[in-house]
């Protein structure tokens, strides 16, 4: 198993640069002085599909050959890797199949068709969106990108810290949430590569907390029935980024669905930007970790925000 470099991700900066947005660092003054730290927000809620999967699924279409492009590509998903490979696919005359769920909400079903892909819908199980998938690439030939399970697509995802670290290369800690361990690959690999001596941390549910579980025991332990407010996080690590999170990560922080939701709402009231909980993680990390964090600078990973107005996790609590 080859495991990804700081030059892959180099290779993949200077490949994606010209298609992603390179998205602001944001501080507040509110929030460092609530929680006694220097935290600096690498904004990932305004990159385009409005979150990070639009780097990795750009540098894995940009690194197909010629004859893999005219085959076009495939994956399974019902949230933001399905815009990203469409919309990515789209920008570079790619044909992009996306299977999805039928029960996926209808914005992100009109996301995604509005990107140009061509939508197969399935039943709401993986069995479903596996065997559909399966199907499509036997009858067309398209090439499977899996949404973290894919060297390239962890490349794309280690961009973000590269630029973080590029703004500010004296960071003590960096923080990002981790489900599949696509963006942790990525960014892990990019900041042990960059600066070493700066801390990799995982936030993770504490109901969907197979990453946790696995990183402790150093047995890859899938996740069953994860309950979570942080949709994007549900997903479990695979062989691949179990590896790299192994050699690279330096601890795993579970945080409470009550902590993700306040820390959600304090970004919304205080920076004025739109988070989803998936991201408000790495936020209750520090919150319930506040003696580790004290004093430090720490770099967290907004990693997008795609949330249904309509079922505001915090609205009823006003």
């Amino acid at each position: 198993m080859t495991l990804p470099s700081l030059s892959d991700i180099h290779s993949a900066h200077v490949r994606i640069r010209p298609f992603i947005h390179k998205t602001p660092v944001l501080t507040s003054g509110q929030i460092d002085r609530i929680f006694g730290c220097s935290l600096f927000f690498k904004c990932e809620n305004f990159q385009k599909v409005g979150a990070f999967k639009f780097r990795g699924a750009t540098n894995a279409v940009l690194s197909l050959s010629a004859e893999e492009k005219e085959r076009g590509v495939v994956t399974h998903s019902s949230g933001n890797h399905a815009a990203a490979l469409a919309l990515a696919a789209s920008m570079n005359g790619v044909k992009a199949r996306i299977v999805m769920p039928e029960t996926a909400p209808v914005v992100k079903k009109n996301a995604v068709a509005g990107y140009g892909a061509e939508i197969t819908f399935c039943k709401p199980t993986l069995q479903s969106r596996e065997e559909t998938t399966h199907r499509i690439i036997e009858e067309t030939g398209a090439v499977l990108v899996h949404p973290y399970d894919n060297f390239n697509v962890i490349c794309g995802q280690g961009t973000a810290a590269a630029e973080l670290l590029e703004e500010h290369p004296d960071l003590d800690i960096i923080v990002a949430p981790i489900g599949g361990g696509g963006l942790m690959s990525g960014t892990s690999t990019c900041v042990k590569g960059l600066s070493p001596e700066t801390l990799v941390i995982g936030a993770e549910p504490v109901n969907a907390n197979d990453a946790w579980k696995s990183f402790k025991t150093g047995i890859l332990t899938p996740s069953v029935n994860p309950l979570t407010v942080a949709d994007g996080l549900l997903t479990s690590l695979s062989e691949l980024t179990f590896a790299v999170v192994k050699k690279n990560v330096d601890d795993i922080f579970m945080v409470s669905e009550d902590s993700i939701i306040e820390c959600m709402l304090l970004v919304w009231e205080r920076m004025k930007i739109v988070i989803e909980p998936s991201s408000a993680t790495v936020l209750a990390a520090v919150k319930e970790n506040n003696e580790f964090f004290s004093g430090r600078k720490t770099g967290l990973i907004i990693s997008g925000g795609n949330v249904d107005f309509r079922k505001l996790p915090f609205s009823q609590q006003r």
